[in-house]
Formats: structure tokens, C-alpha cells, sequence
């Protein structure tokens, strides 16, 4: 099951805006919760309202991940569909921008959103869908090779890859999740009639500038790509300033 969790702007409180004119939803990357978005409200206006989604196999109540992309989609799909009475955005970092891509063709095809609600797609440290590798991918890898794999991305604790138990907890999320892309299949469908922005990293070492600019030919519209400071995960190292784009893009739409 897929939780949205809220993220209130400027207040401790877990109660949204009372009034928002405009909902975010975030989509976090492989293995990790929505709780990576908990201070994002601190710096964006008052009036996003911060959803992150939570997907399955995270968090005190244990259901199944999903393994194929498709069906990853369309759980979030239905449980933001609720949400959807104002304009929105979408935020993904890494394999939750793939999967905010394909959320926004599914909102885009069956439920003709595009063009009353779905103003901006935000796309961090991920390479452009039709240029997603084909090879056999890593999720199948035993565990030593997987995680020697996993630990060049930078992001992972050293207290969960050398730690037994945190291992044993973490790693069948982490593989569900590399399933989720090793077996993504790209299908070439329209442009977007929304705006799209991409942010990568300067030290990088999976994604780069080529692989950002490559977004542009998925929206008929303005298209921008920010490179910022760090590595994979600037989205923790540099939070600030991401927002700071994200920010002005919103207040623009």
C-alpha cells in the first residue's frame, strides 16, 4: 500500500495547509522513505502544500514492494487521485524521477489531467528514460556484489551496509527497487504540455550533463537543467538551494 504523507509548511503541526494552492509530490529514491522530505515546507512558499509518498516495504506497517513499474504507478496514482482538486507538481530524485515520469504519462492517458492540473515535472539525478540502460541490471546480483554495487552511489550509511541486521531489513526494499528500474521497458509516447526541470550533481558519477539534457525532447515547453554541488545525493547535501529552483519555478507556474 502507498501512503501520502503531509508535510506542513512553517508549523510543527502534521495538518496540511488549510488552503493550498498547490500540492508537491515527492517521490524519493531507491531504498530510502518519504521522511528525506520532511523540512522541504521549511523553504518553499507557505502555499505548497508537501506530499511525500511513501511507498510499500518503509515505515512501522510492512506490506509487499513493488517490482515492476507499472504497478508502482498506478497504486500512487490512485492515492493521489483524491488529492488532485488543485493544480500540482512532481518531484522525483533518482529512480523516483523515473517513476514521477511515468506517474505523469499515466495521469496524462487515463485520467486527462495534464491539462487542468499538472503544472511542472522535477527530475534530480536521473538520466533521460530512452537513454535507461538495457543490461541485466543488479537487483538479481548475490548480496555482496549487489551491495558493492549500491555502496558506489554514495548515499547508503556505512551503519546499514556493514550491519547485519540492517542489512537483512534493508536490502529486500533496495532490491525491490532496482527491480523496479532494471526492468523499466521506455515507450515512446508525446511530449508534455507542461515544463520540465532537471537537476544533477557536478560530481556525479551515474549521471551526467548528456544524460540530464536528454529530458528536454519529453515537454513542448520550457525545459531548464541546473547542475548543482556534490555528489548523487546533493538533494541532502545542498537541500537549500535545490529549493530555491524549485521555489521559483513554482511561484512562475
Amino acid at each position: 500500500m502507498v501512503y501520502l504523507i503531509k508535510f506542513n509548511s512553517k508549523t510543527d503541526s502534521s495538518q496540511p495547509h488549510s488552503e493550498p494552492k498547490l500540492r508537491l509530490f515527492c517521490l524519493p529514491y531507491a531504498g530510502a522513505r518519504a521522511s528525506v522530505f520532511y523540512q522541504w515546507s521549511k523553504n518553499l512558499p507557505s502555499t505548497v502544500e508537501v506530499r511525500g509518498v511513501e511507498l510499500p516495504g518503509r515505515g512501522r506497517v510492512k506490506y509487499p514492494p513493488y517490482r515492476k513499474m507499472e504497478l508502482l504507478v498506478r497504486a500512487i496514482a490512485e492515492h493521489i487521485l483524491p488529492l488532485l482538486d488543485r493544480p500540482f507538481a512532481i518531484f522525483g530524485h533518482s529512480m523516483g524521477g523515473l517513476v514521477g515520469f511515468e506517474l505523469a504519462r499515466l495521469l496524462r492517458s487515463e485520467y486527462a489531467l495534464e491539462y487542468k492540473t499538472l503544472l511542472h515535472l522535477f527530475i534530480s539525478a536521473r538520466n533521460a528514460p530512452q537513454n535507461h540502460s538495457r543490461d541485466e541490471g543488479i537487483y538479481h546480483l548475490p548480496d555482496g556484489e549487489f551491495l558493492e554495487k549500491i555502496a558506489k552511489y554514495n548515499g547508503t550509511p556505512d551503519e546499514i551496509l556493514k550491519n547485519p541486521e540492517m542489512r537483512e531489513l534493508f536490502l529486500p526494499i533496495l532490491r525491490a527497487d532496482f527491480e523496479v528500474l532494471d526492468t523499466y521497458i521506455y515507450k515512446v509516447e508525446p511530449p508534455f504540455d507542461f515544463p520540465i526541470t532537471v537537476f544533477g550533481g557536478s560530481e556525479d558519477p551515474m549521471v551526467n550533463h548528456d544524460d540530464l539534457v536528454g529530458w528536454k525532447e519529453h515537454t513542448n515547453r520550457e525545459f531548464s537543467c541546473y547542475t548543482l554541488p556534490g555528489n548523487h545525493f546533493f538533494i541532502r547535501s545542498h537541500q537549500e538551494l535545490l529549493l530555491q529552483y524549485i521555489s521559483q519555478k513554482l511561484s512562475n507556474n
